[in-house]
């Protein structure tokens, strides 16, 4: 899979993000185990269809790992001892023209090399979410692992996100937190904007909508958002 030029268009060239919009203090340890091998689930239904589009989905690692400090199979990422994080990448998907959109499509599923481990968990700090990533996603997008995360990877360093601290400490709704990366983004707009948030209107996951040529694009309409402008709460880790 070759990167397109269209990826300008989401910030490239524009120089870094805030430090606290995504990963940063990574200090991945030299040495890593091969994971477990791929479990697949009873949902994990090989499905081949056209791809439209993509997703790609970030998510605020102070949320996800709160509570989860201490959890050994979340080390890497919520234990501090290799890194803080704000936004990781959760995934980079390939959406179809329905929400049946492609998954596992490599059967049997193959491990991901250490090496592009190696290289992806800075952005992603869990091996066993970049295997399932690979399995499920990066299947039906790329011949290699490689490929498909050094995508996913340059198009994650290309967005620009805004101060999430900032944004913390002041009234927010989720329009808001849209409008705010779309003006940092040049060709975003609110409409390429999903976000997640949990019961309790807390944000999870920010995920932008991209076309074939990952240029931003519109969400699909069986993308989930909530009705009217939700009030949002962001969790900073503290």
């Amino acid at each position: 899979m070759r990167l397109p030029a269209a990826l300008l268009l989401m910030g490239l060239a524009l120089g870094p993000a805030p430090l606290l919009a995504q990963a940063y203090q990574c200090r991945m340890p030299d040495r890593l185990t091969a994971p477990p091998a791929a479990q697949r689930g009873r949902d994990a239904v090989k499905r081949v269809v056209p791809v439209t589009g993509y997703t790609l989905a970030l998510s605020w690692s102070p949320e996800y790992c709160r509570g989860r400090e201490d959890d050994a199979s979340q080390a890497l990422q919520c234990s501090r001892r290799f890194g803080e994080f704000g936004f990781v990448l959760h995934g980079l998907w390939p959406e179809g023209k329905t929400a049946a959109y492609p998954q596992y499509c490599a059967a049997p599923p193959y491990a991901v090399p250490l090496s592009v481990m190696r290289q992806t968990l800075c952005a992603m700090p869990s091996q066993r979410l970049i295997q399932h990533q690979w399995d499920k996603h990066g299947s039906c997008m790329a011949r290699d692992p490689a490929r498909y995360f050094q995508t996913a990877t340059r198009l994650f360093a290309a967005v620009r996100l805004p101060d999430m601290e900032r944004l913390s400490r002041r009234p927010l709704t989720q329009g808001m937190l849209k409008r705010e990366i779309a003006r940092l983004n040049p060709g975003m707009t609110a409409s390429s904007i999903a976000i997640k948030a949990n019961g309790r209107g807390w944000l999870q996951e920010v995920r932008l909508c991209l076309g074939l040529d990952y240029r931003p694009r519109a969400c699909p309409a069986y993308v989930r958002q909530p009705r009217g402008d939700a009030a949002l709460k962001i969790w900073r880790g503290l």
